[in-house]
């Protein structure tokens, strides 16, 4: 079976599209071949700055022979049927069969198709992946009609087998497929020839390319690490920036330098965002003190003096974009210590949303609304407020302007130098959090209150307008805050009704919404706080499974009251699903489900509800008393146990009922012939029912 290799050599590809078009490559190709009626038995795919790599081992030789019977219309079907089947088989009338089929004469077609070899399929299928390859951004250059990502320059495409190697006829817009690609752009001898996959990975490396952007990940990491570990000193890790360089990079040579002294006042994150964004350079910080001290950068060149004329442009280059962070940041120091005042007032020409008013705006609801939240979490009101005032003065600094995404981490600063406390001013950096579901959850209580009022205003605001998130459409991120809700509320135990939070905030948003011109009615509160709980019922539901809570589980604790409490309501289905998993929680669902099954009919038919109070006294047998005897004990254990929220011990009371029902429906007809007998167990079974709905309802869970 012979070994496919193909490489499409092109200008250089954008690092950020590399990582896709490899696994894009590797898909629509081997698809392709399978369905054309190839195999294989495995795939590899590569990418550099400027090459796609596709290596296919063991690929079938050629395709089988099919040999396919089509059934077609009748004989004496109108001719417009006949010719649609003709054109759709390929054949003429008389290579069609006339079979006998259901009392009718009808055509059948018997298409063969001969096996095709590998090479013309390999062929058809790169021409069609080419052509219609899915890059973000494509390009035309010259004269021809090919569109791909940078001007493609060549096409290596192999066929090997014990043969030896073979080129496989391919041509496209010009190009033709050969068996020669060349190696580093700078460091490379021109064009060479491969025999084989392992061929031409070994001539690739002499000729200064490292094929696997893996391995070149590896290497810049390990030799970046190990220059910092030398000067005493630690790089800070950054994944992304680690992927995209070595998207930038053939043959990764990296190299250390100095940031200016005169910087060093700059915070730490200025300095890594600037250095990152501007230059894709990593930091390098002093572990003592926690400063950024050096930086590494990664070149695409051996250089002869070990590459210090490379250092001197980079730290040339680097040492005007910091003086402009640090004018940016002397500046907004000057705002800061002046209060930021001229930021808040700034802030009132910044429109949020043109039916929810401006950006102070939003900043005086979040305000009222974090004070009110303050007890909830056990922060002190005042710095709640105070905290919410300023968290987004830094959207108007010089810095955030620059940076976006150092608002938060700039607006800390600011407050500190305000002269503000440590908590207003932690505030002001972790209010956004979490802002998705890696992201670390705020715990200091004036945080989480700014961070709480932030997201539900958010939520409040845009429920109280009408704008959703519709199917995948989520344009103002309400999923992401209601999940960022949640995990605030679950992580610090907070106990709070959101009902009584929205409906609070939604009379804010309201008024602000009537202000600006929307013509909402008073009575939408309501049922705006039902709507938005429920949309919370359904991230909530999400969040769970991930954590391997049943979503009957989840459906049957939000059927109980309080479930606008989610820190019970998760309280809840937790130990409601440790119960379900036990021996005693199986067989009393399904006892459960029994007596509720049989009282439901019962009552359906009777048109009457059995929920009178059994009576002990007409019960005949032992298992029948033993279970009026083990209701009452449960019953008991189960009020005050629910009162503590004591779940597990509740669930623990109603799995000793487990024994006494199987044995009361061995021993105990319940539809007995006295009609007063079967009314009282019928009761009966209504005080299973209503005993274990005190707990859950179990009614959602499946069986």
């Amino acid at each position: 079976m012979p070994d496919l290799l193909i490489e499409l050599f092109s200008e250089e590809i954008p690092a950020r599209m590399q990582g896709k078009a490899a696994a894009d490559f590797k898909k629509l190709v081997t698809d392709g071949l399978v369905e054309a009626g190839l195999t294989y038995a495995s795939a590899g795919a590569f990418s550099t700055p400027r090459r796609l790599v596709l290596s296919v081992e063991e690929l079938t030789a050629e395709s089988r022979a099919v040999r396919e019977e089509r059934k077609g219309p009748r004989v004496d079907a109108p001719v417009a049927a006949l010719e649609g089947f003709l054109r759709s088989t390929g054949l003429t009338k008389d290579q069609l069969e006339v079979r006998e089929d259901k009392k009718a004469q009808v055509y059948f077609a018997v298409v063969e198709k001969p096996g095709r070899a590998a090479d013309a399929i390999v062929a058809e299928v790169l021409e069609g992946v080419i052509r219609n390859f899915p890059w973000p951004k494509s390009m035309r250059w010259g004269s021809g009609s090919l569109r791909w990502v940078r001007p493609l320059q060549s096409v290596l495409c192999l066929m090997v087998d014990e043969a030896g190697a073979r080129v496989v006829p391919f041509e496209i817009d010009g190009i033709r497929a050969g068996n020669t690609t060349e190696g580093h752009r700078f460091m490379g001898a021109g064009r060479f020839a491969v025999t084989s996959f392992d061929d031409y990975r070994v001539k690739l490396s002499r000729a200064k390319v490292m094929l696997d952007a893996a391995e070149r990940e590896g290497q810049i990491w390990q030799e970046a690490t190990n220059m910092a570990f030398a000067a005493g000193l630690e790089v800070v890790e950054d994944r992304g920036l680690l992927a995209e360089v070595a998207g930038l990079v053939e043959w990764p040579v990296v190299l250390m330098g100095q940031i200016g002294e005169e910087f060093m006042g700059l915070p730490p994150e200025v300095l890594q965002t600037s250095m990152k964004e501007h230059q894709k350079f990593f930091s390098v910080r002093n572990p003592r003190t926690g400063r950024i001290e050096r930086f590494i950068t990664v070149a695409n060149i051996e250089a002869a003096d070990g590459g210090a004329a490379i250092l001197k442009g980079n730290q040339k280059v680097l040492r005007a974009r910091l003086s402009d962070a640090r004018f940016f940041w002397e500046n907004d120091l000057r705002v800061a210590k002046g209060g930021m005042g001229d930021w808040a007032e700034g802030l009132r020409a910044v429109t949020f949303h043109n039916k929810l008013g401006s950006q102070a705006e939003r900043i005086e609801r979040i305000a009222a609304l974090a004070r009110e939240i303050a007890p909830l979490v056990g922060a002190d009101a005042a710095l709640a407020e105070q905290a919410a005032k300023v968290a987004k003065l830094d959207l108007r600094s010089s810095m955030v302007g620059e940076f976006p995404e150092l608002q938060g981490v700039m607006g800390r600063y600011y407050a500190l130098e305000a002269g503000m406390a440590a908590s207003v001013a932690d505030a002001c950096r972790d209010h956004y959090s979490p802002l998705g579901p890696a992201d670390a959850v705020p715990v200091e209580p004036v945080s989480v209150a700014v961070a709480l009022a932030d997201k539900i205003d958010t939520l409040t605001g845009f429920w109280a307008i009408d704008e959703k998130p519709t199917g995948s459409k989520d344009p103002f991120a309400l999923r992401r805050a209601a999940l960022g809700v949640i995990r605030l509320v679950l992580v610090n135990g907070v106990r709070a009704s959101l009902l009584n939070v929205f409906d609070r905030h939604f009379s804010i948003a309201l008024v602000l919404a009537r202000k600006v011109g929307e013509q909402i009615s008073g009575e939408m509160s309501k049922t705006e706080d039902a709507d938005l709980l429920a949309f919370f019922h359904d991230r909530l539901k999400v969040f769970l499974r991930d954590q391997g809570i049943r979503h009957d589980v989840i459906d049957a604790c939000l059927a109980m009251p309080g479930n606008d409490d989610l820190t019970l309501l998760v309280k809840r289905a937790q130990a409601l699903q440790s119960f379900l998993t036990s021996d005693d929680g199986t067989n009393l669902l399904q006892g459960f489900k029994r007596a509720n099954n049989i009282l439901s009919q019962a009552e359906a038919k009777d048109g009457v509800e059995y929920s009178f109070g059994a009576d002990p006294k007409f019960a005949e047998s032992d298992a029948e008393r033993a279970l009026f005897n083990a209701l009452d004990v449960a019953e008991q254990a189960i009020g005050p146990a629910m009162r503590a929220e004591d779940f597990a011990a509740a669930m623990g009371a109603m799995a000793q009922l487990r024994a006494p029902i199987d044995a009361f429906f061995e021993a105990v007809q319940i539809n007995a012939e006295n009609e007063i007998l079967r009314r009282n167990r019928l009761n009966l079974l209504h005080r299973i029912r209503a005993i274990c709905a005190g707990v859950a309802d179990l009614t959602k869970v499946e069986g």
